[in-house]
């Protein structure tokens, strides 16, 4: 009864794999690449990155700024006192003495003929002490319009250090996509690799209720011992603990997988490549200039390179020009009656602007001499890290090798173990070689489809390896 209940649990569990939506290993790439988190990062990158090379291309035009300002105090900013008599007394005397008494006598008397009595009352008056009181209160505006004419080269070099930033950043994304790719391909194989062994598990445990049904029969016949039956009943409970193994695995697998790739749920199989034939695949040529490791050091050398130029450029002097429109009532409209109201006054006006760094060449030289290093260590970097490139393309290659002639064993074995397997159950039938015999030949068997699963798929990920490292 246990038997028939595992052929059906086992049977029930092929037919739920196939009835499930089956992804091929394009369909999970695409869908990687679509949902990934990684890779939406790295699309936000570029963004900000575009932005911020579209922020550097503004500042080639002038900068425009408006101020305002209104103000009122308790009492004005400018108080002063005037008193005409000793005007008159210290500047105007001797000029008063060379005057004829009687041609002052006839003026007065012609003034006061000719202007009235209030307006002669209050010209008596100017003689006294007067109190002025200046900006207590008033508005200033101005609009100022700035171009640059030289700046040292920050603005050239600042709009070329964006770009390369955007180039890094694309370049960063097809990182993440590789990175992307090689997970997401090492799990597909992952997965087909433990649902082939799944099936190889019930090929075995089919295999294994053959035999247990062959030896029962011997054992109820006399012509078999006991020991053989639970030999073999040993042998089945080891492949039911495999099975369970295998099947949290799976689920665990298919979750990070579905996470990986944006999928819903876990309901769902892969469909094994149409094609399972392992070929040998020829030597490309690759070259250091496709790789996206060896463009990014390349930007890091010239992002270096820029930033020192800017460096220089902060110690150097600053041109540029400008026009303005300002407009201020901060005057009375008359001098000796505030009580007239303010005067509005608005004015435009041309002007350049130098600015000559003297005492930052103290601390730019040293700033200077910083980046200096940091480029030539950038471009050590790159030197050695081209050789480095160069070793992985070969050991990459060497690894396709490698994995290919682990296949063919792989293949050459698993023919081994089935006629191996296929003797020892004749050989047990006819009484020539014990259970142990025949169940380790078994094992063998399952052992060799394993292998063979598991080098199919470590050649299909050393392949992917291979074709990024030569820029694929």
């Amino acid at each position: 009864m246990k038997k028939i209940i595992a052929i059906a649990l086992c049977t029930v569990c092929c037919v739920n794999l196939t009835a499930q939506r089956a992804y091929t290993l394009e369909q999970m790439l695409d869908s990687a690449r679509a949902h990934n988190n990684s890779l939406r990062a790295a699309r936000h990158d570029i963004d900000a990155a575009r932005q911020q090379r579209r922020e550097a291309f503004t500042k080639y035009f002038p900068n425009v700024k408006a101020t305002g300002l209104w103000f009122t105090t308790n009492k004005g900013m400018a108080e002063m006192e005037l008193n005409p008599k000793d005007i008159l007394a210290t500047e105007n005397a001797s000029f008063l003495k060379t005057i004829p008494a009687e041609v002052v006598a006839d003026a007065q008397t012609m003034a006061q003929a000719a202007l009235p009595a209030e307006t002669m009352a209050s010209l008596g008056t100017i003689g006294n002490p007067m109190s002025f009181t200046l900006l207590k209160n008033g508005a200033i505006a101005s609009l100022m319009a700035v171009q640059p004419v030289f700046a040292g080269g920050q603005i050239v070099n600042g709009n070329r250090l964006a770009r390369v930033g955007e180039d890094v950043s694309r370049l960063k994304l097809k990182l993440s996509e590789n990175e992307v790719n090689r997970t997401t391909t090492q799990y597909y194989w992952q997965l087909i690799a433990l649902d082939e062994k799944m099936r190889t598990v019930c090929t075995v445990e089919r295999l294994l209720a053959d035999i247990c049904k062959d030896v029962s029969a011997a054992v109820k016949a006399g012509v078999a011992m006991r020991n053989d039956l639970l030999q073999v009943q040993l042998r089945q409970n080891d492949v039911q603990s495999q099975k369970l193994t295998l099947q949290n695995a799976i689920s665990i697998l298919k979750l990070t997988l579905a996470h990986h790739c944006g999928l819903s749920d876990t309901l769902f199989t892969l469909a094994p490549p149409s094609d399972d034939t392992v070929l040998m695949p020829s030597p490309s040529e690759g070259t250091l200039s496709s790789l996206p490791e060896y463009k990014l050091l390349e930007k890091q050398v010239e992002a270096t390179r820029l930033q020192r130029r800017m460096e220089v450029g902060k110690n150097l002097p600053a041109l540029g020009v400008g026009a303005g429109y300002n407009y201020h009532n901060l005057l009375d409209k008359s001098f000796f009656d505030a009580s007239r109201g303010k005067q509005n006054h608005s004015f435009g006006m041309i002007f350049a602007t130098v600015s000559v760094p003297l005492s930052d060449w103290w601390g730019g030289a040293h700033a200077i001499k910083r980046r200096k290093i940091e480029q030539r260590k950038a471009e050590e970097q790159l030197d050695d890290t081209s050789v480095l490139l160069h070793i992985r393309m070969q050991k990459a290659w060497n690894d396709v090798q490698e994995a290919w002639q682990q296949t063919q064993l792989a293949l050459q074995g698993v023919e081994q173990a089935e006629e191996n397997l296929r003797l020892n159950r004749n050989f047990y039938k006819a009484g020539t070689c014990t259970m142990s015999d025949l169940l380790q030949a078994q094992l063998l068997y399952q052992q060799a489809l394993d292998k063979r699963t598991d080098a199919q798929a470590n050649y299909h990920n050393r392949l992917l390896d291979y074709q990024q490292s030569i820029g694929e």
